[in-house]
């Protein structure tokens, strides 16, 4: 989501003195082969056990009805300090609220806890925000502040921006936020200010593919540790677009000239193991005509050629490039669960009840659309199934 207040913030974190012993060279080599080797049997054990809990949760949904499957796949928009009205979209089962604004309430925890005590099942939504740093900050009163991306990648180690990660993280966590829709991944080396002629500027760790492959994998991986699902974007790769979607269509550079820089990042971030990643809304010359979260060309190369097994979440549907091709919200949402995608954000925070028939309304296209031919519920299903999975760990009989 990129629909938020940019203003640059002064604050500025403190570098860290990180002492490195040096090793000799066999002692190193064989540090590195027995490091290795533990990453790869973790990433293995990993993978097998996402795998496992996505298998559970197909069997789970395969039995709910159309509504509360359609609901799984849709996030309600609400400002955080409105949290606490938030009781019927917990109680409707829908997959998810994220929250704007740059103030928490009072006793924020608690009111998360409560509203997870009436999901259907006592199953827990995503409750997620944009805490990127810089001009895109939310919750600064439990949160804090912290520097741009690009400021950190010009003043921050990698281990220091990881425990910027982190402590961001545990902030969020100890607020009841559990998915962060962060870090941005998209290389672009323009400091600017993001607005209508460039998405990102500031928001981007830099100009060099891997620089923000290293620095973003580092703020995902204190994310990580904090225990917050992490949401990178916006693929695949909004760096030296033709404009901000947010305002009207937009176009990627080249496909030919992605696969060489912007989906480096990407590609790292999902060879550790990245839950999610968010897809923009910019359409890709050489590969799609369609915004990418639409396009079923690009999720078969995040699928099939980049092997992203993970959730998959639209940049906001309410977009300008999303209605400039006549499409509203609910509408866009069909094509995106269509196309493969499988978590719908759109909207904006209006008032409680207002957010909460903009979520039906959507819900109710994506029944409909099941019911008259227009989406397989298979493909509904696979879609709810990754939500839920994302935020829980299940477990089921094992197969007679």
């Amino acid at each position: 989501m990129r629909r938020a207040r940019y203003v640059i913030t002064g604050s500025v974190v403190a570098a860290a003195v990180i002492a490195l012993t040096v090793l000799g060279s066999t002692t190193t080599t064989t540090a590195t082969t027995t490091s290795t080797v533990e990453a790869t049997t973790t990433t293995t054990t990993t993978a097998a056990t996402q795998a496992s809990n996505l298998a559970c949760a197909t069997k789970i949904v395969t039995k709910w009805s159309l509504v509360p499957l359609a609901n799984q796949t849709v996030v309600v928009s609400v400002n955080a300090l409105d949290l606490a009205a938030m009781a019927p979209a917990a109680q409707a089962g829908f997959g998810g609220i994220i929250l704007f604004g740059t103030s928490a309430p009072a006793g924020m925890a608690g009111i998360v806890a409560h509203l997870q005590t009436l999901t259907p099942d006592k199953y827990p939504m995503l409750i997620m925000t944009d805490e990127e740093g810089g001009g895109v900050e939310r919750l600064t009163n439990v949160v804090g502040s912290f520097p741009w991306a690009q400021t950190m990648g010009k003043t921050m180690t990698a281990a220091q921006i990881t425990a910027t990660g982190l402590r961001a993280g545990k902030a969020l966590k100890a607020a009841g936020v559990n998915m962060d829709l962060a870090p941005v991944l998209d290389v672009d080396g323009r400091s600017v200010e993001p607005g209508e002629a460039d998405p990102d500027g500031f928001r981007s760790f830099g100009g060099s593919p891997s620089l923000v492959a290293t620095d973003g994998t580092a703020f995902m991986e204190g994310l990580i540790e904090a225990k917050v699902t992490v949401v990178v974007k916006h693929f695949p790769g909004l760096g030296g677009a033709s404009r901000n979607t947010d305002y009207g269509p937009a176009t990627t550079k080249p496909w030919s000239v992605l696969k060489g820089t912007a989906l480096v990042p990407f590609e790292r971030a999902i060879a550790v193991g990245v839950p999610a990643l968010m897809l923009s809304n910019a359409s890709v010359p050489g590969l799609t005509t369609l915004p990418a979260g639409l396009s079923p060309v690009v999720i078969l190369e995040l699928r099939q050629n980049l092997g992203f097994k993970g959730l998959l979440v639209t940049d906001s549907l309410s977009a300008g490039a999303i209605s400039a091709r006549h499409l509203s919200a609910a509408q866009a949402a069909v094509k995106a669960l269509a196309a493969g995608a499988d978590l719908i954000l759109a909207g904006s925070a209006g008032t409680p009840a207002a957010s909460e028939t903009f979520a039906k309304d959507i819900s109710r296209s994506i029944v409909s659309a099941v019911v008259h031919g227009a989406l397989a519920r298979s493909t509904l299903v696979d879609a709810a199934a990754q939500v839920l999975a994302t935020r829980n760990t299940l477990t089921c009989p094992p197969a007679p």
